[in-house]
Protein backbone atom coordinates (compact mmCIF):
# COMPACT_ATOMS: atom_id res chain seq x y z
CA UNK A 1 0.00 0.00 0.00
CA UNK A 2 1.10 3.86 -1.22
CA UNK A 3 1.14 6.55 1.25
CA UNK A 4 0.17 9.72 -0.61
CA UNK A 5 3.17 11.95 -0.66
CA UNK A 6 2.27 15.35 0.32
CA UNK A 7 2.40 17.79 -2.49
CA UNK A 8 6.05 19.72 -2.30
CA UNK A 9 5.53 23.29 -0.30
CA UNK A 10 6.07 25.82 -2.92
CA UNK A 11 8.27 28.93 -1.36
CA UNK A 12 7.58 31.89 -2.69
CA UNK A 13 11.31 34.67 -3.22
CA UNK A 14 11.14 37.08 -0.69
CA UNK A 15 10.55 41.06 -2.35
CA UNK A 16 13.41 42.86 -3.65
CA UNK A 17 14.05 45.83 -2.08
CA UNK A 18 12.81 47.87 -5.29
CA UNK A 19 9.35 46.26 -4.10
CA UNK A 20 10.05 46.88 -0.54
CA UNK A 21 10.35 50.81 -1.09
CA UNK A 22 8.70 51.35 -4.48
CA UNK A 23 9.88 52.67 -7.21
CA UNK A 24 8.16 56.33 -6.56
CA UNK A 25 10.58 56.28 -3.48
CA UNK A 26 13.57 56.36 -5.68
CA UNK A 27 12.70 58.72 -8.12
CA UNK A 28 11.46 60.95 -5.47
CA UNK A 29 14.85 60.67 -3.00
CA UNK A 30 16.70 61.50 -6.49
CA UNK A 31 15.22 64.71 -7.12
CA UNK A 32 15.06 65.83 -3.62
CA UNK A 33 18.82 65.18 -3.35
CA UNK A 34 20.04 68.27 -6.05
CA UNK A 35 19.24 71.05 -3.42
CA UNK A 36 21.91 69.80 -1.09
CA UNK A 37 24.16 69.14 -4.42
CA UNK A 38 23.45 73.10 -5.44
CA UNK A 39 23.93 75.03 -2.79
CA UNK A 40 27.84 75.02 -1.93
CA UNK A 41 28.37 76.43 -5.69
CA UNK A 42 25.08 79.13 -5.68
CA UNK A 43 26.13 80.37 -2.74
CA UNK A 44 29.94 80.56 -3.76
CA UNK A 45 28.15 81.80 -7.45
CA UNK A 46 25.49 84.53 -5.41
CA UNK A 47 28.54 85.80 -3.47
CA UNK A 48 31.23 86.33 -5.92
CA UNK A 49 28.36 88.39 -8.19
CA UNK A 50 26.58 90.32 -5.84
CA UNK A 51 30.13 90.84 -3.37
CA UNK A 52 32.60 91.02 -5.74
CA UNK A 53 34.80 88.68 -4.08
CA UNK A 54 36.20 85.26 -4.63
CA UNK A 55 37.76 84.82 -1.56
CA UNK A 56 34.37 85.99 0.73
CA UNK A 57 32.77 83.20 -1.64
CA UNK A 58 35.44 80.38 -0.67
CA UNK A 59 34.70 81.44 3.07
CA UNK A 60 31.09 81.19 2.43
CA UNK A 61 31.14 77.78 0.72
CA UNK A 62 33.20 76.65 3.36
CA UNK A 63 30.62 78.25 6.27
CA UNK A 64 27.73 75.77 4.71
CA UNK A 65 30.80 72.91 5.51
CA UNK A 66 31.19 74.15 8.69
CA UNK A 67 27.11 74.70 9.53
CA UNK A 68 26.70 70.81 8.02
CA UNK A 69 29.17 69.63 10.15
CA UNK A 70 28.23 71.00 13.26
CA UNK A 71 24.75 69.67 12.79
CA UNK A 72 24.22 67.13 10.61
CA UNK A 73 25.47 64.45 12.94
CA UNK A 74 23.12 65.75 15.31
CA UNK A 75 20.19 65.90 13.16
CA UNK A 76 21.02 62.35 12.18
CA UNK A 77 20.66 61.44 15.96
CA UNK A 78 17.28 63.02 15.83
CA UNK A 79 16.01 61.38 12.96
CA UNK A 80 17.19 58.51 15.01
CA UNK A 81 15.08 59.18 18.04
CA UNK A 82 12.25 60.59 16.39
CA UNK A 83 12.01 59.17 13.25
CA UNK A 84 12.81 60.66 10.14
CA UNK A 85 9.14 62.23 8.93
CA UNK A 86 9.00 64.77 11.36
CA UNK A 87 12.69 65.64 11.12
CA UNK A 88 13.03 66.61 7.23
CA UNK A 89 9.62 68.55 7.79
CA UNK A 90 11.16 70.85 9.95
CA UNK A 91 14.11 70.74 8.08
CA UNK A 92 12.51 71.46 4.30
CA UNK A 93 11.25 74.41 5.80
CA UNK A 94 13.75 75.65 7.28
CA UNK A 95 15.96 75.48 5.22
CA UNK A 96 13.78 76.67 2.52
CA UNK A 97 13.69 80.00 4.72
CA UNK A 98 17.12 79.93 4.92
CA UNK A 99 18.09 79.78 1.19
CA UNK A 100 15.79 82.56 0.60
CA UNK A 101 16.91 85.01 3.99
CA UNK A 102 20.47 83.74 2.82
CA UNK A 103 19.78 86.04 -0.77
CA UNK A 104 18.20 89.02 0.71
CA UNK A 105 21.47 89.02 3.35
CA UNK A 106 23.77 89.13 0.49
CA UNK A 107 22.03 91.71 -1.72
CA UNK A 108 21.39 93.80 1.18
CA UNK A 109 23.79 96.06 3.47
CA UNK A 110 24.67 93.73 6.11
CA UNK A 111 28.49 93.05 7.02
CA UNK A 112 30.27 90.53 5.55
CA UNK A 113 30.06 88.64 8.98
CA UNK A 114 26.37 87.83 8.40
CA UNK A 115 26.86 86.65 5.30
CA UNK A 116 29.03 84.24 6.92
CA UNK A 117 26.23 83.18 9.55
CA UNK A 118 23.76 82.97 7.33
CA UNK A 119 25.83 80.40 5.20
CA UNK A 120 26.17 78.62 8.22
CA UNK A 121 22.34 78.69 8.69
CA UNK A 122 21.98 76.90 5.70
CA UNK A 123 24.47 73.99 6.61
CA UNK A 124 22.84 73.47 9.81
CA UNK A 125 19.26 73.05 8.22
CA UNK A 126 20.52 71.02 5.33
CA UNK A 127 18.28 68.05 4.53
CA UNK A 128 21.13 65.42 4.05
CA UNK A 129 18.47 63.17 1.77
CA UNK A 130 21.18 60.64 0.76
CA UNK A 131 22.48 59.52 4.09
CA UNK A 132 18.83 59.43 5.58
CA UNK A 133 17.86 57.69 2.17
CA UNK A 134 21.04 55.18 2.90
CA UNK A 135 19.79 54.56 6.51
CA UNK A 136 16.19 54.54 5.66
CA UNK A 137 16.65 51.55 3.10
CA UNK A 138 19.43 49.36 5.22
CA UNK A 139 16.81 49.57 8.03
CA UNK A 140 14.38 47.92 5.79
CA UNK A 141 16.81 45.32 4.32
CA UNK A 142 17.44 44.74 7.86
CA UNK A 143 13.99 44.55 9.43
CA UNK A 144 12.21 42.97 6.25
CA UNK A 145 14.78 40.69 3.66
CA UNK A 146 15.87 37.23 4.80
CA UNK A 147 19.41 37.34 6.58
CA UNK A 148 21.03 35.40 3.37
CA UNK A 149 20.24 38.14 1.12
CA UNK A 150 21.60 41.45 2.99
CA UNK A 151 25.00 41.74 2.61
CA UNK A 152 24.84 41.70 -1.05
CA UNK A 153 21.35 43.81 -1.43
CA UNK A 154 23.39 46.68 0.95
CA UNK A 155 26.18 46.39 -1.37
CA UNK A 156 24.14 46.65 -4.33
CA UNK A 157 22.34 49.78 -2.45
CA UNK A 158 25.34 51.51 -1.68
CA UNK A 159 26.26 50.99 -5.02
CA UNK A 160 23.51 52.64 -6.24
CA UNK A 161 23.18 55.79 -4.03
CA UNK A 162 26.59 56.62 -4.43
CA UNK A 163 25.96 56.26 -8.16
CA UNK A 164 22.96 58.85 -7.44
CA UNK A 165 25.14 61.26 -5.79
CA UNK A 166 27.84 60.82 -8.27
CA UNK A 167 25.33 62.14 -11.01
CA UNK A 168 23.66 64.96 -8.82
CA UNK A 169 26.93 66.31 -7.56
CA UNK A 170 27.84 66.33 -11.68
CA UNK A 171 24.50 67.93 -12.01
CA UNK A 172 23.71 69.95 -9.82
CA UNK A 173 26.48 72.44 -10.22
CA UNK A 174 25.75 72.42 -14.40
CA UNK A 175 21.94 72.99 -13.26
CA UNK A 176 23.53 75.88 -11.23
CA UNK A 177 25.18 77.73 -14.01
CA UNK A 178 22.10 77.37 -16.00
CA UNK A 179 19.53 79.47 -13.89
CA UNK A 180 22.46 81.79 -12.89
CA UNK A 181 22.78 82.34 -16.84
CA UNK A 182 18.82 82.23 -17.78
CA UNK A 183 17.36 83.96 -15.28
CA UNK A 184 20.01 85.83 -12.33
CA UNK A 185 22.70 84.85 -10.07
CA UNK A 186 20.08 84.66 -7.36
CA UNK A 187 17.92 81.88 -9.18
CA UNK A 188 19.93 78.92 -8.05
CA UNK A 189 19.29 79.60 -4.76
CA UNK A 190 15.29 79.93 -4.87
CA UNK A 191 15.16 77.31 -7.13
CA UNK A 192 17.46 74.97 -4.27
CA UNK A 193 14.64 76.53 -1.97
CA UNK A 194 11.46 75.37 -4.10
CA UNK A 195 12.97 72.16 -4.83
CA UNK A 196 13.80 71.39 -0.38
CA UNK A 197 10.53 72.21 0.23
CA UNK A 198 8.73 70.19 -2.51
CA UNK A 199 11.00 67.41 -3.28
CA UNK A 200 12.16 67.00 0.42
CA UNK A 201 8.81 67.27 2.12
CA UNK A 202 7.76 64.53 -0.40
CA UNK A 203 10.47 62.48 0.91
CA UNK A 204 9.63 63.13 4.40
CA UNK A 205 6.05 62.09 3.36
CA UNK A 206 6.81 58.71 1.92
CA UNK A 207 5.32 55.88 3.54
CA UNK A 208 8.71 54.39 4.06
CA UNK A 209 9.30 57.35 6.27
CA UNK A 210 7.57 56.08 8.61
CA UNK A 211 9.48 53.23 8.50
CA UNK A 212 11.56 52.70 12.36
CA UNK A 213 14.30 50.54 13.08
CA UNK A 214 13.59 47.47 15.16
CA UNK A 215 16.05 48.15 17.22
CA UNK A 216 14.68 51.17 18.93
CA UNK A 217 12.06 50.47 21.92
CA UNK A 218 8.78 52.41 22.19
CA UNK A 219 10.40 55.50 23.47
CA UNK A 220 12.55 55.44 20.43
CA UNK A 221 15.62 55.20 22.62
CA UNK A 222 18.42 52.97 21.18
CA UNK A 223 19.66 49.78 22.52
CA UNK A 224 23.52 50.75 21.86
CA UNK A 225 25.45 53.69 23.59
CA UNK A 226 26.65 57.02 22.24
CA UNK A 227 30.00 56.09 23.22
CA UNK A 228 29.91 52.68 20.10
CA UNK A 229 29.78 56.31 17.28
CA UNK A 230 33.40 56.50 18.38
CA UNK A 231 35.32 53.62 17.81
CA UNK A 232 38.16 53.46 15.97
CA UNK A 233 36.65 50.96 13.45
CA UNK A 234 33.81 53.50 12.78
CA UNK A 235 36.33 56.84 12.88
CA UNK A 236 38.54 55.63 10.17
CA UNK A 237 35.23 55.52 7.98
CA UNK A 238 34.76 58.78 8.56
CA UNK A 239 38.51 59.78 8.12
CA UNK A 240 38.72 57.99 5.03
CA UNK A 241 35.37 59.56 3.52
CA UNK A 242 36.69 63.12 4.35
CA UNK A 243 39.39 62.33 2.59
CA UNK A 244 37.13 61.94 -0.31
CA UNK A 245 35.87 64.74 0.40
CA UNK A 246 38.68 66.89 0.78
CA UNK A 247 39.41 65.12 -2.94
CA UNK A 248 36.40 66.51 -4.89
CA UNK A 249 36.43 70.08 -3.61
CA UNK A 250 40.50 70.68 -4.43
CA UNK A 251 40.37 68.76 -7.78
CA UNK A 252 37.03 70.92 -9.11
CA UNK A 253 38.78 74.01 -7.64
CA UNK A 254 42.45 73.56 -8.89
CA UNK A 255 41.27 72.01 -12.43
CA UNK A 256 38.94 75.03 -12.86
CA UNK A 257 42.40 76.71 -12.25
CA UNK A 258 43.92 74.74 -14.82
CA UNK A 259 41.62 75.50 -17.46
CA UNK A 260 41.83 78.95 -17.04
CA UNK A 261 45.24 79.20 -17.12
CA UNK A 262 44.41 77.59 -20.71
CA UNK A 263 41.57 80.83 -21.03
CA UNK A 264 39.01 78.49 -21.03
CA UNK A 265 37.42 77.64 -17.57
CA UNK A 266 33.74 77.56 -18.32
CA UNK A 267 35.41 74.07 -19.99
CA UNK A 268 36.64 72.41 -16.19
CA UNK A 269 33.00 71.36 -15.38
CA UNK A 270 33.13 69.15 -18.78
CA UNK A 271 36.48 67.66 -17.88
CA UNK A 272 35.17 66.82 -14.91
CA UNK A 273 32.15 65.01 -15.90
CA UNK A 274 34.54 62.34 -17.42
CA UNK A 275 35.62 61.54 -14.31
CA UNK A 276 32.29 61.84 -12.59
CA UNK A 277 30.43 59.55 -15.09
CA UNK A 278 33.39 56.68 -14.99
CA UNK A 279 32.69 56.97 -11.47
CA UNK A 280 29.42 56.61 -11.44
CA UNK A 281 29.13 53.56 -13.52
CA UNK A 282 31.77 51.62 -11.68
CA UNK A 283 30.39 52.76 -8.25
CA UNK A 284 27.38 50.61 -9.98
CA UNK A 285 29.89 47.87 -10.99
CA UNK A 286 30.80 47.35 -6.99
CA UNK A 287 27.53 44.97 -6.98
CA UNK A 288 28.53 42.64 -9.38
CA UNK A 289 32.17 42.35 -7.73
CA UNK A 290 32.57 38.80 -6.23
CA UNK A 291 32.32 38.25 -2.42
CA UNK A 292 35.86 36.64 -2.41
CA UNK A 293 37.19 40.30 -3.42
CA UNK A 294 36.58 41.57 0.21
CA UNK A 295 35.19 44.99 1.23
CA UNK A 296 38.50 45.61 2.85
CA UNK A 297 40.57 44.69 -0.12
CA UNK A 298 38.15 46.66 -2.04
CA UNK A 299 39.22 49.97 -0.34
CA UNK A 300 43.00 49.56 -0.59
CA UNK A 301 42.82 48.39 -4.35
CA UNK A 302 40.55 51.28 -5.53
CA UNK A 303 41.90 54.33 -3.44
CA UNK A 304 45.39 53.08 -4.39
CA UNK A 305 43.93 53.88 -8.26
CA UNK A 306 42.76 57.00 -7.11
CA UNK A 307 46.13 57.60 -5.72
CA UNK A 308 48.05 56.77 -9.06
CA UNK A 309 45.42 58.67 -10.65
CA UNK A 310 46.26 61.85 -8.60
CA UNK A 311 49.80 61.25 -8.85
CA UNK A 312 49.63 62.15 -12.89
CA UNK A 313 48.98 65.59 -11.68
CA UNK A 314 52.28 66.58 -11.50
CA UNK A 315 52.51 65.62 -15.12
CA UNK A 316 49.92 66.71 -17.16
CA UNK A 317 50.61 69.88 -19.56
CA UNK A 318 47.15 69.99 -21.81
CA UNK A 319 43.42 69.23 -21.32
CA UNK A 320 44.22 65.65 -22.74
CA UNK A 321 46.69 63.83 -20.42
CA UNK A 322 44.30 65.88 -17.65
CA UNK A 323 41.58 64.09 -19.40
CA UNK A 324 43.37 60.92 -19.22
CA UNK A 325 44.25 61.71 -15.52
CA UNK A 326 40.57 61.90 -14.89
CA UNK A 327 39.61 58.72 -16.14
CA UNK A 328 41.76 56.89 -14.40
CA UNK A 329 40.70 58.51 -10.70
CA UNK A 330 37.24 58.31 -11.79
CA UNK A 331 38.12 54.33 -11.70
CA UNK A 332 39.41 54.64 -8.02
CA UNK A 333 36.81 57.41 -6.66
CA UNK A 334 33.21 55.68 -7.08
CA UNK A 335 34.21 51.87 -5.88
CA UNK A 336 36.07 53.68 -2.59
CA UNK A 337 32.81 55.40 -2.22
CA UNK A 338 30.48 52.95 -2.16
CA UNK A 339 33.02 50.89 -0.06
CA UNK A 340 33.27 52.94 2.50
CA UNK A 341 29.22 53.64 2.88
CA UNK A 342 29.16 50.07 2.92
CA UNK A 343 31.28 49.89 6.25
CA UNK A 344 29.45 52.53 7.93
CA UNK A 345 26.18 50.56 7.07
CA UNK A 346 27.91 47.11 8.64
CA UNK A 347 29.74 49.48 11.71
CA UNK A 348 26.37 51.53 12.43
CA UNK A 349 25.76 50.70 15.81
CA UNK A 350 21.95 49.24 16.57
CA UNK A 351 19.28 51.77 16.12
CA UNK A 352 22.10 54.35 14.81
CA UNK A 353 22.29 54.14 11.51
CA UNK A 354 20.94 57.44 10.73
CA UNK A 355 23.25 59.71 12.67
CA UNK A 356 26.23 57.07 11.20
CA UNK A 357 25.29 58.07 7.44
CA UNK A 358 24.80 61.28 8.21
CA UNK A 359 28.54 61.40 10.02
CA UNK A 360 29.93 60.12 6.76
CA UNK A 361 27.32 62.17 4.77
CA UNK A 362 28.72 65.72 6.63
CA UNK A 363 32.41 64.10 6.14
CA UNK A 364 32.19 64.54 2.57
CA UNK A 365 30.38 67.97 2.54
CA UNK A 366 32.78 69.27 4.93
CA UNK A 367 36.25 67.58 3.33
CA UNK A 368 34.52 69.06 0.03
CA UNK A 369 33.71 72.81 1.40
CA UNK A 370 37.55 73.09 2.96
CA UNK A 371 38.93 71.84 -0.15
CA UNK A 372 37.27 74.19 -2.21
CA UNK A 373 38.04 77.17 -0.29
CA UNK A 374 42.08 75.92 0.50
CA UNK A 375 42.57 74.91 -3.16
CA UNK A 376 41.20 78.29 -4.44
CA UNK A 377 43.26 80.83 -2.08
CA UNK A 378 46.68 78.45 -3.25
CA UNK A 379 45.82 78.45 -6.55
CA UNK A 380 45.11 82.49 -6.41
CA UNK A 381 48.12 83.53 -4.55
CA UNK A 382 50.89 80.48 -5.18
CA UNK A 383 49.74 79.00 -8.58
CA UNK A 384 47.68 76.09 -10.31
CA UNK A 385 50.74 73.76 -9.92
CA UNK A 386 50.52 74.28 -6.38
CA UNK A 387 46.57 73.69 -6.26
CA UNK A 388 47.02 70.19 -7.70
CA UNK A 389 49.10 69.28 -4.83
CA UNK A 390 45.93 69.00 -3.12
CA UNK A 391 44.11 66.25 -4.48
CA UNK A 392 47.00 64.04 -4.27
CA UNK A 393 46.96 64.67 -0.62
CA UNK A 394 43.43 64.21 -0.47
CA UNK A 395 43.85 60.62 -2.10
CA UNK A 396 46.59 59.40 0.44
CA UNK A 397 44.47 60.47 3.42
CA UNK A 398 41.53 58.23 1.60
CA UNK A 399 44.03 55.34 1.11
CA UNK A 400 46.32 55.63 4.55
CA UNK A 401 42.65 55.04 6.31
CA UNK A 402 42.49 52.12 4.15
CA UNK A 403 45.88 50.41 5.18
CA UNK A 404 44.57 51.80 9.13
CA UNK A 405 41.14 49.44 7.75
CA UNK A 406 43.08 46.74 7.00
CA UNK A 407 44.63 46.26 10.35
CA UNK A 408 41.67 47.10 12.33
CA UNK A 409 39.20 45.12 10.45
CA UNK A 410 41.54 41.80 10.20
CA UNK A 411 40.93 42.36 14.41
CA UNK A 412 37.38 41.79 13.77
CA UNK A 413 38.17 39.19 11.27
CA UNK A 414 37.07 36.37 13.64
CA UNK A 415 33.98 38.47 14.95
CA UNK A 416 32.09 39.56 11.33
CA UNK A 417 32.76 38.52 7.76
CA UNK A 418 31.01 41.26 6.69
CA UNK A 419 33.53 43.91 7.78
CA UNK A 420 36.50 42.20 6.48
Amino acid sequence: MTRASAPPQITEPSPSLLRLAGFPYFLIAFIARLPFAMMVVGVLTVVVSARGSLSLGGLTSAAVGLGTACFGPLLGAAADRFGQRVVLVVLALANGAMLLLFTFVVYGEAADGFVLLAAVGIGATAPQVAPLSRSRLVTIIADRMPEARRAKTVSGTMAYESAADETVFVFGPFLVGILASAFAPWAPLVGAAVLTVVFVGAFALHPSGRHVSQDRDADGRAPSAVSELFRPQLLIVVLGILGVGIFFGTMLTSLTSFMADRGAPEQAGLLYGVMGVGSAVLALGVAWLPPSFSMRARWLVFSGILLAGTLLLGLVDSPGTMMLALAIMGIGIGPTLVTQYSFGAARSPRGRSATVMTMLGSGVVVGQSIGAAVAGEIAENVGTSAALLLPMIAAFIAFGAGVANWVLSGERRGRSTVTA
